[in-house]
């Protein structure tokens, strides 16, 4: 899996505001819905907010991956935020997230979600791919930053 084969320039956002985690999945569903018409945004919302209840998605570093399974989904989707500030979202480490990478995956894709979401901690965990992506200036560079660097 490769970041290009999930994200698109459209789905990359640089400088998001957002003042909690709700309303952070709320601008994600918003933003996906914006770029591909398949996706409800009420019920895209309802997704992720349904998985985050089973326990927090902020996996350390400043950095959370929301993400569900979806009946609207016919790929697995990606998009990536880079907050203009920092969140809490109840991150292992305790600490306010201000990079998320959101993934969508079809409802039966389960296999495929487990092995994109390894290897998205995987490339987050790495401090130089995370120093990249938040020194960003613009979503331009974000989206090329974040397809070079995984």
């Amino acid at each position: 899996m490769t970041l290009d084969s999930i994200l698109s320039p459209g789905r990359t956002h640089c400088g998001t505001s957002v003042t909690s985690k709700k309303r952070l999945l709320e601008q994600l569903a918003q933003f996906l819905s914006e770029d591909d018409s398949r996706f409800n945004p009420d019920q895209l919302f309802n997704d992720l907010l349904a998985r985050e209840r089973l326990g927090s998605t902020g996996i350390g570093h400043g950095v959370a991956i929301p993400h569900c399974r979806s009946e609207q989904c016919t790929e697995i989707t990606g998009i990536l935020l880079k907050l203009t500030e920092a969140i809490d979202f109840e991150a292992i480490d305790d600490q306010p997230v201000d990079l998320v990478f959101a993934l969508i995956v079809p409802a039966e894709a389960h296999d495929e979600h487990i092995k994109v979401l390894a290897a998205l901690a995987t490339a987050f965990n790495n401090e130089s791919f995370r120093q990249a992506l938040r020194s960003s200036q613009d979503d331009s560079t974000l989206y090329q930053r974040a397809i070079q660097n995984q």
